[in-house]
């Protein structure tokens, strides 16, 4: 099964390190991916968008993409600039936000059908752990830890393994907590 996946976050928030993250992890579980970002010359705290593809098969499509199985949005604010409404969500779509409000409005959305919309705090996550690089919470990981478990693309397990691979042993720890806080504080919202 192929799983398109779309994260939108601001530069500095590792969105796009994000997304080669769980690329990683798919690579453990002998699955195949792939991760790429979309942007310009954008500084801390522009809109970015990186993307994802993960397959049990081998993957021929290339490139971005329009339409995805799941939507991360690592800041609550952008759904209000529109990014949501660039992207489809495909039937049964699954939306995940760093957000403390508990409500999406279906209007910000583009889907083909029914989506179930997820919550998490990720960026109280990681001020909690001091995972804050020059006054931006970094919430890669813990969304990672969220959007695995609102979609099981990969293990929890794997996503910490790729994490401390890819961030180091120290710093990776730290993320990898992050990670595991986000998978059990996610909270569903319901469909819309």
């Amino acid at each position: 099964m192929l799983y398109e996946i779309v994260f939108y976050g601001r530069g500095g928030q590792g969105a796009v390190t994000g997304s080669h993250i769980l690329v990683q992890a798919a690579i453990y579980e002998n699955k195949y991916g792939q991760g790429f970002p979309f942007f310009g010359a954008e500084r801390r705290g522009a809109p970015v968008t990186a993307y994802a593809r993960i397959s049990d098969k081998p993957i021929l499509r290339r490139g971005m993409f329009s339409r995805a199985d799941l939507v991360a949005v690592f800041d609550h604010r952008l759904i209000q600039l529109g990014l949501l409404k660039r992207i489809t969500l495909k039937k049964d779509g699954i939306l995940v936000v760093n957000t403390s409000v508990r409500e999406i409005n279906r209007e910000q959305i583009n889907a083909e059908g029914r989506v179930h919309v997820y919550v998490v705090d990720a960026t109280r996550i990681a001020e909690d752990l001091k995972l804050v690089v020059a006054g931006w919470p970094l919430v890669n990981t813990a969304m990672l830890g969220a959007l695995v478990r609102a979609l099981p693309v990969v293990s929890l397990e794997s996503v910490e393994r790729a994490i401390i691979d890819y961030l180091g042993p120290r710093i990776g720890k730290l993320n990898s907590e992050a990670a595991v806080r986000a998978h059990r504080e996610l909270v569903y919202l319901g469909e819309v």
